[in-house]
């Protein structure tokens, strides 16, 4: 008998497979291998959630409320934070901003504010500051960080026209925006998972009439189309239920790409010999989409719902900007920078600028992650 060959002496049949070779390891392991080497996705992976940290714990985080204001310090510049400062009464501080000297202009009743080095605020962690409801459960009035005596100017991002800290409000901001954005895809994938589904299963008349009413949304104007559809919204209902149509809007608009993508990968899947054993089995047509179906491009969905996230929180922002979304008390990053259209903002103020930061922070934090996770959702490609 001829010996066997040098591989199958090697690796023998009885022999366990190593969980950690790519030979043997499943498609999400595959994917997260693949991932793993994009460093900059990996990175941004870590920023957004640190920014959906924020958003959670954001009336601890925030060194006030979003409605407090204090009329003494309107427009009052941002304070830069320094290190190791001693204040009035001898006690040293690591951290610690210079406070403010305003001076009033009799002729132009503008106010001025120059940096008084003798004022030194201490900065301190998990203060007492404003009372609020953690959660809008639990009464509390521990902040993160803040002035150590509660009532002294603290303003890192300065202050708007009613003296309210921008830093706080950017803070409060980002529940609002980052969740808009992401229930506002949640649904979105839905409605494309199920029309998408449909039109690329049952074809005929049925994906005739789903891509028409498709390619009719997508020719229709962006900005007049949500100027019609938010001009529906009455002015006088409850800002919650403003928040709420708001994303409705926002995700009956955003389906239309996500359709498209799952109508392809339905129409490739459809004569596959799984989709086929399936219905043969008697599964239902909304089984088979979403036991059989979905799971086997579920990766491409991951990257499609991170790469539409950046557009929902884009288009609420340019809502809000433009007065046609979400309005005051509410707070988001796009109400935030309505403050800065007027001309005396932009010449006085720019500081009002800085929510806009966080929008491109977040953008481009989660168009990096839907790079990588695109990429990585096609681990045997180059």
């Amino acid at each position: 008998m001829s010996e066997l060959p040098v591989l199958e002496r090697e690796l023998p049949a009885d022999r366990p497979a190593d969980p950690k070779s790519t030979a043997v390891a499943g498609q999400w392991r595959l994917i997260w291998l693949r991932f793993k080497r994009h460093r900059l996705a990996l990175w941004s992976g870590a920023i957004v959630l640190l920014i959906y940290f924020v958003a959670v714990f954001s009336d601890f985080i925030a060194p006030t409320t979003a409605g407090y204001y204090n009329a003494d310090y309107t427009y009052a510049p941002p304070q830069r934070i320094r290190l190791w400062g001693e204040d009035a009464d001898g006690q040293r501080h690591l951290l610690f901003v210079y406070g403010y000297e305003a001076s009033v202009d009799p002729i132009a009743l503008t106010r001025t504010y120059e940096i008084n080095e003798d004022e030194v605020i201490g900065i301190g962690f998990f203060v007492r500051g404003e009372p609020y409801r953690f959660w809008g459960l639990f009464p509390t009035d521990i902040h993160l960080f803040g002035p150590t005596e509660a009532g002294q100017p603290f303003y890192l991002f300065g202050a708007d026209r009613l003296g309210r800290d921008v830093f706080s409000r950017t803070v409060h901001g980002t529940r609002v925006s980052m969740s808009i954005g992401l229930i506002g895809v949640a649904i979105s994938l839905a409605l494309g998972i199920l029309l998408g589904g449909v039109s690329g299963l049952a074809g005929g008349w049925l994906d005739e009439v789903i891509q028409r009413v498709i390619e009719f949304l997508k020719s229709i104007p962006t900005i007049p189309l949500w100027m019609g559809l938010a001009a529906a919204i009455p002015l006088n209902i409850h800002p919650l239920i403003v928040y709420f149509w708001i994303t409705v809007i926002l995700s009956l608009i955003g389906w239309t790409d996500i359709a498209r993508i799952v109508r392809g990968r339905f129409l490739a899947l459809k004569t596959e010999d799984f989709v086929t054993a399936a219905r043969l089995d008697g599964c239902g047509q909304q089984r088979i989409i979403w036991r059989h179906m979905v799971p086997s491009f579920m990766s491409h969905l991951i990257a499609s719902t991170t790469l539409a996230i950046p557009a929902m929180i884009l288009a609420e922002t340019a809502l809000s900007f433009l007065g046609i979304g979400l309005r005051p008390p509410v707070v988001s990053w796009g109400v935030l920078l309505k403050e800065a259209q007027s001309i005396l903002a932009v010449a006085n103020a720019p500081w009002l600028f800085l929510p806009g930061l966080a929008v491109i922070v977040a953008v481009l934090a989660l168009n990096f992650l839907g790079d990588g996770l695109r990429d990585a959702s096609d681990p045997y490609g180059n």
